[in-house]
């Protein structure tokens, strides 16, 4: 049996003192764990991966931005993810500051935290193994990984491109 494939955005979203806002999440997938905001793309009306990031930016956590306020920080894929989908994510770094906490959604409740302490939170096994280091090492710059979720919890992992901050391509003026 062909498994779905499913693309979202997810929003790594921080505040003034540089901790990130997480989502307890009240739904599945990954019901009771903290994960960034974020959502599944309309695909239905072709929406883009940034279109997705801003409207579920507005609906999630009040916050109008535009596609120019966003860093594309990483695309990961993930084969068979839970034996329940094939995903497609774009992680994306909301450049704007939040200054409050949003108020709890239908989706879940909303903290920040430091980098230190997301790894010591529930998160999802991925997001524990592979992307949360990925992503603060290349945070300013950008990374591809795709992750093949095997039914008895093994994940193999392949990085398919990598600009750390200081590499990062910047084309002569």
């Amino acid at each position: 049996m062909a498994l779905p494939y499913k693309i979202s955005s997810l929003l790594y979203c921080f505040n003034e003192r540089g901790e990130v806002l997480l989502l307890e999440r009240r739904k599945e997938p990954n019901l009771g764990l903290w994960s960034p905001c974020g959502g599944k793309l309309k695909t239905e009306t072709g929406e883009s991966p940034y279109a997705c990031a801003c409207r579920e930016a507005a609906e999630e956590i009040g916050l109008r931005i535009l596609p120019l306020e966003l860093h594309l920080a990483g695309i990961v894929s993930e084969h068979g993810y839970e034996g329940q989908a094939h995903w497609l994510m774009f992680l994306f770094e909301v450049k704007k500051r939040l200054r409050h906490l949003p108020p709890p959604h239908t989706e879940g409740r909303f903290d920040f935290f430091s980098s230190d302490a997301v790894m010591q939170l529930p998160l999802p096994q991925t997001d524990r193994e592979q992307i949360w280091p990925l992503f603060w090492r290349h945070r300013g710059g950008f990374f591809a990984a795709h992750c093949h979720c095997h039914p008895n919890g093994r994940n193999d992992w392949t990085l398919e491109e990598s600009f750390l901050p200081s590499t990062v391509y910047h084309p002569p003026a």
